[in-house]
Order: structure tokens, then C-alpha cells, then sequence
């Protein structure tokens, strides 16, 4: 079982760790990446990324280092700080719980493609729609999806055939989906609140859950798709009566 999980937008700039950090497999294309960002003023970064100036500053300044040997290099695992990794809770993991996420576990990047946990990487702020010289002229989405549906399908077909999809619908443009769909088995767990009488999604309540079972995955080792029922987090539980096989319903009742 394959687990593909979004990366987050902040990131810790260092992290106190003694893990052995791997290479990340398109670290070449990330470093091209990281030399076309640091060209820009800016002001030109904050339009780039949508962010604000203080945000973009930060940025110049890891894109201007990012080629830097001094540089910092973070496992992916721990660089992301987001909602879905404060409940992965990657920091208490267990060796072997850190060897099964390596095999087991894909973050998706914008600028990095695909991540394993142990990859070393620098700390940056990147998104899908960016065009770069380094991507022919390309924004991101379509610079990567020939690259990662490959190596996705291929991974997943190198182990059981299955992948719990725990990534946000954007990050599924970073693939050729249809065809990931097609070649493997796909299955996406859905996070909902009952409130009355009615479902509904809520973000922070999806990202939390994302990350929870995705450590529920990693700590138990699942090995088929209907072991993912037991999940059960912060009220969330597997509901029976909703949803389908490929698309489990996990309900917290309010």
C-alpha cells in the first residue's frame, strides 16, 4: 500500500534531527527551479505565489541560498508543519515506523515533484501555476504530471497495487489522474462533520484527519483498504451506510 500525501505551504527553516537523509529523486529539476526563483525581485515572488511581501522576502532569501552547501537540508517528513503534519506527528515516530513511511509514503511538491519522508530538502515556498525557464515556459502542473504519474503508477504496482490518495484534489493536477486511476487502485478516504441532519467537509477538520490516518497507516503497517475502517480520531469514525469501497466515509457526529 502506497500513501500519497500533500506537502503544506510553511516549513520550518531548521529542524534538530539525527536521520540519515536520502537523495530526492528529481533534486536536479528542483535545483534548476530554485536558480530561475532566485533571479526575480521580490515583489515579482509575491505575485508568483500570491503571497504577501513578507512572505516573498523570506522566499528570495531560500531561493538566493538554496544551491548554498551551508544550507540546511531537512527530512521532508519533518520540513512541512502544516495542519496534516502536526497530526501525522512524524517527530515521535519510531525507527521502524520511519523505515515502513519511507517505502510507503509520497509527498507531493511543487518543487520537488515527489518526496519520500527521509529526502533531504531546503526549506521554499512553491506553487502549481508558476511558470519557469527551467520548466520550458511550463507552470508547474504540466512540467510535472509526465514525470510523477510515472513514477507513481510504477510504484504502486512495485508493491500491492493500492494507494490510499490522502493528498487535496489540487495536487491530483500534478498527474495524468485518469490514467492513475485507470492502471491502479485508488482509494480516497473522505473526512465529513454531521451536523443535524446534513455532511459537511471542513477543511481544517479534512487536513487533520489526512495526516492522522496516513500515521494510522504507518504505525499499523495496512496492508489492504478495509483495514482502514478501524481509523478512529478526534470523533471521526468509519460510517458503513455512506460513501462506497473506494471512497470510505469517515463521519464525526456534532
Amino acid at each position: 500500500m502506497q500513501i500519497l500525501l500533500a506537502c503544506a505551504k510553511t516549513m520550518h527553516d531548521d529542524v534538530q534531527t539525527n536521520m540519515s537523509l536520502t537523495t530526492p529523486r528529481f533534486q536536479h529539476q528542483a535545483d534548476n527551479f530554485a536558480r530561475d526563483m532566485a533571479q526575480y525581485d521580490v515583489d515579482t515572488i509575491a505575485a508568483m505565489l500570491g503571497c504577501n511581501r513578507q512572505i516573498a522576502t523570506q522566499n528570495k532569501l531560500r531561493f538566493m541560498h538554496f544551491l548554498d552547501a551551508a544550507t540546511p537540508k531537512l527530512p521532508a517528513i519533518l520540513a512541512y508543519y502544516g495542519q496534516a503534519y502536526k497530526h501525522l506527528r512524524a517527530e515521535t515516530m519510531e525507527n521502524d515506523e520511519l523505515r515502513y513511511a519511507h517505502a510507503h509514503l509520497w509527498i507531493t511538491s511543487f518543487l520537488y515533484g515527489l518526496l519520500r519522508p527521509l529526502d533531504g530538502i531546503r526549506p521554499y515556498r512553491m506553487e502549481g501555476n508558476v511558470m519557469l525557464p527551467a520548466a520550458d515556459g511550463r507552470n508547474l502542473f504540466n512540467f510535472w504530471k509526465p514525470y510523477l504519474t510515472d513514477v507513481l503508477i510504477e510504484s504502486v504496482k512495485a508493491d500491492d497495487g493500492f494507494l490510499v490518495h490522502l493528498a487535496t484534489e489540487e495536487f491530483q493536477h500534478l498527474f495524468d489522474w485518469k490514467r492513475v486511476c485507470r492502471e491502479i487502485h485508488v482509494v480516497q478516504p473522505l473526512f465529513y462533520v454531521r451536523k443535524g441532519s446534513g455532511l459537511k467537509m471542513q477543511a481544517v477538520w479534512a487536513k487533520t484527519c489526512r495526516g492522522a490516518m496516513a500515521r494510522y497507516i504507518i504505525t499499523h503497517q495496512l496492508s489492504a483498504p478495509e483495514q482502514l475502517y478501524g481509523f478512529n480520531y478526534e470523533g471521526f469514525a468509519y460510517n458503513p451506510y455512506l460513501g462506497e469501497a473506494d471512497f470510505p466515509h469517515f463521519v464525526r457526529e456534532m
